[in-house]
């Protein structure tokens, strides 16, 4: 089963990226040149430039939200949102389809 995480930009351009499950959405952006996902920080949960949103009918597919990840969200470039998630704690599973937008800037 192919894992599929499609990146919208803050312009709209869609990219399609297959990932392997047990990455994150951040490490697959990266690996794959996708542009709105800085990942200062490289995944350690310490910069807050991997925010991405959730496609809401997607939310439900991905674990809850630790607090540390809650309180890294309040540091964002771009306001939260309810669907605010940060993508290197987004781990992608078998067969997932996922949706984020990234947003207008991380810094």
């Amino acid at each position: 089963m192919t894992t599929t995480v499609h990146y919208t930009d803050a312009e709209g351009t869609v990219r399609d990226i297959e990932g392997r499950p047990g990455d994150s959405v951040m490490e697959t952006a990266v690996r794959n040149g996708v542009p709105g996902i800085v990942a200062e920080c490289g995944g350690s949960l310490s910069c807050a430039t991997c925010h991405v949103f959730v496609r809401e009918d997607c939310l439900g597919k991905l674990p809850p939200m630790e607090p540390m990840e809650d309180e890294m969200l309040y540091g964002t470039a771009v306001d939260r949102e309810e669907n605010s998630r940060l993508s290197c704690q987004l781990k992608l599973q078998d067969g997932m389809d996922l949706y984020v937008t990234t947003p207008e800037t991380q810094v």
